[in-house]
């Protein structure tokens, strides 16, 4: 079994690689409406080496401000996209440990990525960094579970058993890669309520879908960040809050969010 930097088995132009770019398109459209602006910068978790696919990398591909995009991924081979995309920047690193300052980029992107970092205490670090460096956004995408078709795989409902007899299946028709956790791991709609409950998000954020036949085959996690407390120091030494001014009780609810969310997105090594 063959497996791809995009994690897919399916053969360029085949039938289900369609399927995946007609949805892909209108994930796009829904990031586009999510309230991006031309001139917000946006950092791109997840680029990958992949030319195979039509909408391999489809922000660098289709979003029409190159120069506003920073794209990042695991595999040096992306860095084809300096020169394919003229404008965008690219940084190896990890989704799980960004190598950049908090509230670095107006909106953090990531399509079909989540699935792929780990347990769930890494998609959770992997939630945490993006909302960090991200000031005023974060648009993620990922499988839904309780969708007939496992994408990956290309295999009806068995996805759909515990996790731990789905894997062992995986590995008797010879599908080891994707019986892995840290390749493979499907997140439903209520995990990612569960998790951004979990992390102490405080933001207004929420789960939509995008569906294929009727049925929800994606998940949208969109997330809109709430301007943190910020401190001002008066010319007399005196440091204040920056207005416009909360009740009290809002600045600890919000600050005991900051704090949780911060303290995942820093120890990914405990997880």
């Amino acid at each position: 079994m063959r497996v791809n930097a995009q994690y897919n088995t399916a053969a360029p132009g085949s039938l289900a690689v369609r399927i995946a770019g007609y949805q892909r398109h209108k994930m796009f459209s829904a990031f586009l409406v999510a309230g991006v602006a031309p001139s917000d910068t946006i950092l791109d978790v997840g680029a990958t080496s992949d030319t195979s696919y039509e909408h391999s990398n489809y922000l660098e591909a289709w979003y029409p401000y190159k120069s506003k995009i920073t794209a990042l991924g695991i595999d040096e081979g992306a860095a084809f996209l300096r020169q394919a995309y003229p404008g965008v920047r690219y940084v190896k690193g990890d989704g799980r440990s960004l190598p950049f300052a908090d509230n670095s980029f107006d909106y953090v992107h990531s399509s079909a990525v989540l699935e792929h970092v780990g347990n769930v205490f890494q998609q959770m670090t992997f939630i945490a960094e993006a909302r960090r460096v991200a000031r005023k956004g974060v648009f993620l995408t990922t499988p839904n579970r309780w969708y007939p078709i496992e994408f990956h795989t290309v295999l009806p409902v068995v996805h759909w058993l515990p996790r731990k007899i789905f894997r062992r299946i995986l590995v008797a028709i010879g599908k080891e890669y994707f019986a892995s956790e840290q390749n493979l791991n499907l997140l439903s709609a209520r995990q990612l309520r569960w998790m951004a409950k979990y992390i102490g998000l405080c933001d207004d954020y929420r789960v939509r879908s995008v569906r294929l036949a009727g049925l929800v085959s994606n998940l949208l996690f969109i997330l809109e960040k709430k301007p943190e407390t910020r401190r001002v120091v008066a010319r007399d030494g005196s440091v204040q809050l920056s207005t416009p001014l909360k009740p009290l009780k809002d600045y600890n609810r919000q600050s005991s969010c900051i704090i949780r969310a911060s303290m995942i997105a820093a120890s990914p090594a405990n997880y």
